[in-house]
């Protein structure tokens, strides 16, 4: 372990506790969207809900850490500034700002889609019987091939309307911090 590994002197809680907010916020929201479209019962889509929240937040916080130190000192200077003091230096810096929700919106959308299908996948019991069954015929086939077609679209679907009602509560919450 290096030498001058040291914990920061100052440290953004605020911004460490807004997060907490947001995926307490996302949680509940984004667990009535599964229950109420995919049918799962309340508990299932909580467990979902919370699951794929935390895993994409590790993951973007990962992906932030990786990336804020290849950053340029301006974006650095308007990040630290906004974390700490909640303004803005430059005017043309909240244009970056919301091409980078943009960004972070359909990335997270796309991350959780992917997190939920590897759930579904691994966690269905169903899925390891598949082997014992016999042979299906081609009609039959080709029919499961399809509702499972329809169910990711109908999954996508979901994903993309939790995704849009949590970040819009979010983005509710942050106008009103900002005020």
């Amino acid at each position: 372990m290096p030498e001058n590994w040291m914990l920061p002197r100052i440290f953004p809680i605020g911004g460490i506790l807004f997060d907490f907010l947001f995926v307490l916020i996302a949680i509940p929201i984004e667990a009535y969207v599964l229950h109420s479209r995919l049918k799962f019962d309340k508990k299932t889509s909580t467990f979902y809900a919370i699951s794929i929240n935390l895993f994409s937040s590790v993951i973007g916080w990962f992906i932030f850490f990786v990336s804020e130190p290849m950053l340029p000192i301006q974006v650095k200077s308007e990040l630290i500034n906004y974390m700490f003091f909640n303004n803005f230096k430059y005017p043309k810096s909240q244009t970056l700002i919301i091409l980078t929700a943009f960004i972070i919106f359909f990335a997270t959308f796309l991350l959780k889609f992917f997190i939920l299908r590897v759930l579904l996948l691994s966690l269905n019991e169903s899925f390891a019987k598949k082997e014992e069954e016999p042979q299906t015929s081609q009609r039959r086939r080709w029919r499961s091939f399809s509702n499972l077609k329809l169910q990711s679209t109908s999954l996508a679907t979901t994903i993309l309307i939790a995704n849009s009602l949590s970040y819009s509560v979010i983005t509710i919450i942050l106008l009103f911090r900002s005020k």
